[in-house]
């Protein structure tokens, strides 16, 4: 059984080195490989070589702020369509996708679409999940970004979060000027409010 856990390794190595992939051994059959991404920066993925199998984890997202049964939903739905991988909750409600694979089937090709699934799914859902967990957080960031005159570039793919809602359009053309004065009102405290 050895020998499966040294092809394997050999495999790993040379199926990250091909791709061109930035990685690191922290320890002996223990892979840490930074995905580059499009919406997330990067995406960082451990690969594990055990006595059988080798084990793919890579973080998505953390405990979402807001609308998390929706979040989850979602995870489980998609977790249907996944290639050999799985989304996957830690104790502290972080989101990870998660696989494993028996050493026998560890082949570049495999490794290879398993990756191709974890940047798909890492990468590609991650202004999904964030727009679902996060809105709240996205607005604040952007008040705060705009009150700052910093800019908002990187939260651009949630303007339809961070716009305010145009009013209703008028095609009516405006009337001429009146010289009238609104009456005024009750003045505050002066007891002569309808609200009783």
């Amino acid at each position: 059984m050895a020998d499966v856990g040294v092809d394997a390794t050999g495999t790993v190595e040379r199926t990250l080195n091909d791709a061109g992939l930035e990685w690191e051994s922290p320890g002996d059959g223990h892979y840490v490989v930074t995905l580059p991404g499009t919406r997330k920066l990067s995406t960082t993925c451990s690969l594990v070589i055990g006595k059988h199998s080798l084990s793919i984890n890579a973080f998505v997202v953390r405990h979402p702020d807001e609308n998390e049964p929706a979040v989850h939903r979602w995870l489980l739905e998609r977790n249907t369509r996944l290639y050999g991988m799985g989304y996957a909750i830690d104790r502290l409600g972080d989101i990870y996708l998660v696989g494993k694979l028996p050493l026998s089937a560890v082949t570049a090709e495999e490794l290879d679409r398993l990756l191709g699934t974890v940047l798909e799914n890492a990468d590609g859902s991650f202004n999904t999940l964030l727009e679902m967990g996060f809105a709240t957080a996205i607005r604040k960031e952007y008040v705060w970004r705009t009150s700052r005159g910093e800019t908002t570039r990187n939260l651009d793919a949630f303007a339809h979060l961070t716009d305010p809602k145009p009013g209703p359009k008028s095609n009516s053309k405006p009337g001429p000027k009146s010289n009238m004065k609104p009456k005024p009102g009750p003045k505050p405290g002066s007891g002569s409010d309808s609200t009783g």
